[in-house]
């Protein structure tokens, strides 16, 4: 049998003559779905889902009966061949039962199920559907009929976090979790902080899709698709690809970039935080400011200030959040320097948190990110695309806004936002007189934590409030004038972001944590200040932190939300 030469998805390949451009891309590990082919049987060619497009010929082909010719070039995810793979789902499902829970396939075994899960197909029309669903949420999804009366998103929204979105709801003929006085959630006082979407053992409550929304982005020549990876990614996806994170973060940059995208790390702006809120922090006490003051760096928590404490807004740092500081400098400072529009990028945040995805729909953070996916997403992409991370080679992360230090990796631990403040603001304090890297007073799992420093004669006690359900006590505090504090952190997940709601459901958040504290302690520079391409980025283009540059990209005003819930001492 002779070979032929072809190109998939800009990949060479060399194959055995004869052979079905199906047959070709599943031996080279290029996955293309197919529902009606099979090794045993002639392909029958009725579905039409594994459409592919070849170079010169008008119409897209069947890859499970056409062979492979000599010279072709092959495109199997191309905007034409995705859009035919949808309509012939779609077309599918208008007749297909929706019964998926009692079918003999269920457990992984369906492959009309795992397609339509990848293109994001549902029934055009839900006959059964009794109890509604709710899309109010730009970060959160529910579907009701899904909800199985466990009870879990009652107990973590009111027993750990302390809200109370959920109740019980009981017809006498039907039960199932439903938000309070039936509002929809965004009416509720959800902070999206998607402790509930983690821990919901059916598909009743899900984080809003983006990865489709990406994966056009990168079908489409005229945009420039930059992403950028949150600290906690480099824990969390370890566990979601069975990988260690090490590994993760030498790996998922070169997967990323095989994607076609810019990669750069969450950890540069996190270094970028403490510089613009460890000065702020040093202005208000020297200055006699507003104290305590506040973090700003979890959505979730800012959405929780604004309902039921927006008395307290003026203790919150104006800094956004590392998330929102990097969209800001992505369209600014990067298209600038590379000579690109901003509307002609499309800016992807990789982050363990369905909060994220409301955060960059806020009015005043709108259009400096436009595609937020969680830990599960990422998964989903790279399989989509036919990635498998453990084989990458390993790489870092491109230069210019690639530059993270130990202070900006333990981001992601409760605790660890004000560790970091403290490693620069200690320094900046006493003139380098103290010269103190590990703050492990401040590092409790406990739901508060605090500490009281001796600042070369300034007395300044921090707190670190971990899990959103520990917060109202010292609010109510603050809210009566007699809170003993200088600066608090609060994180709205319990354990920080590694225990974000959109990280796996499995793995412990203090393994978590201690593979952070590691990575922290292998870095050679643990101060954000001493970041290099921090220090460039002032230099360059922002000037000092707090400037008026900075002021205008990396600051914000946060308000009251219009809710009008009583929580607290207002």
């Amino acid at each position: 049998m002779g070979k032929i030469s072809l190109v998939v998805n800009g990949k060479k390949i060399t194959a055995d003559d004869g052979k079905t451009i199906l047959d070709i891309c599943l031996a080279n590990g290029i996955n293309i779905p197919a529902l009606c082919s099979h090794p045993m049987i002639r392909p029958p060619e009725n579905c039409g889902i594994c459409a592919v497009e070849v170079e010169g010929l008008a119409d897209l082909v069947k890859s499970c009966a056409k062979p492979a010719e000599n010279g072709m070039s092959i495109r199997t995810e191309s905007v034409r061949a995705v859009a035919a793979r949808v309509e012939a789902l779609e077309k599918m499902l208008e007749t297909h039962p929706n019964d998926c829970l009692g079918c003999v396939k269920t457990g992984g075994n369906c492959k009309l199920q795992e397609v339509s899960y990848l293109y994001g197909v549902n029934p055009a029309e839900r006959k059964d559907m009794k109890r509604g669903s709710d899309d109010s949420s730009p970060a959160m999804r529910r579907d009701m009929d899904k909800c199985i009366a466990c009870g879990i998103c009652v107990s973590v929204c009111g027993d750990v976090q302390r809200i109370g979105v959920y109740e019980l709801a009981d017809t006498g003929s039907d039960r199932y979790a439903a938000t309070k006085d039936g509002l929809p959630l965004s009416e509720a006082g959800c902070i999206y902080c998607g402790q509930c979407v983690k821990l919901c053992p059916v598909g009743a409550l899900s984080e809003k899709e983006e990865a489709h929304a990406v994966a056009q982005a990168l079908r489409d020549p005229g945009k420039k698709v930059v992403f950028q990876m949150a600290p906690a990614i480099q824990n969390t996806a370890g566990e979601a690809f069975g990988l260690s994170s090490a590994d993760v973060t030498k790996k998922l940059p070169t997967a990323l970039r095989k994607l076609g995208g810019v990669v750069f790390t969450t950890d540069f702006t996190a270094d970028v935080t403490i510089m613009e809120e460890g000065t702020e922090f040093i202005g208000r006490l020297k200055d006699g400011g507003v104290l305590p003051m506040f973090t700003s760096c979890c959505p979730g928590w800012v959405r929780f200030i604004e309902i039921y404490y927006p008395r307290l807004l003026s203790h919150l740092s104006s800094c956004k959040s590392p998330q929102q500081m990097m969209g800001a400098l992505v369209k600014s400072y990067y298209a600038e320097r590379e000579n690109i529009a901003a509307k002609d990028i499309f800016h992807v945040s990789i982050m363990p948190c369905v909060a994220k995805k409301y955060e960059k729909q806020r009015a005043e953070m709108k259009g400096s990110v436009d595609a937020v996916i969680t830990t599960r997403e990422l998964a989903k992409l790279l399989h989509w695309f036919n990635i498998d991370l453990s084989t990458q080679e390993d790489s870092g992360f491109d230069p210019m806004m690639g530059e993270g230090t130990g202070a900006a990796r333990i981001f992601a631990a409760s605790g660890g936002v004000m560790e970091a403040a403290l490693r620069t603001v200690v320094m900046k304090l006493t003139g380098g007189r103290i010269d103190t890297i590990d703050f492990t007073a401040v590092r409790d799992s406990k739901g508060v934590s605090e500490a009281e420093l001796d600042l070369g004669g300034i007395k300044v006690k921090v707190a670190v409030v971990n899990g959103i359900g520990n917060a109202r006590k010292l609010l109510d505090q603050a809210a009566a004038g007699h809170s003993p504090y200088h600066f608090v952190e609060f994180m709205a997940c319990p354990g920080g972001c590694v225990g974000g709601g959109g990280a796996p459901v499995k793995g412990a958040s203090n393994t978590r944590k201690q593979s952070i504290y590691q990575s922290d302690m292998q870095n050679p520079v643990r101060r954000s200040h001493e970041n290099q391409e921090v220090m460039k980025l002032y230099a360059d283009y922002l000037g000092v932190p707090c400037g008026q540059k900075s002021h205008h990209l990396l600051h914000t005003v946060y308000s009251p939300n219009d809710l009008t819930i009583q929580g607290g001492n207002e």
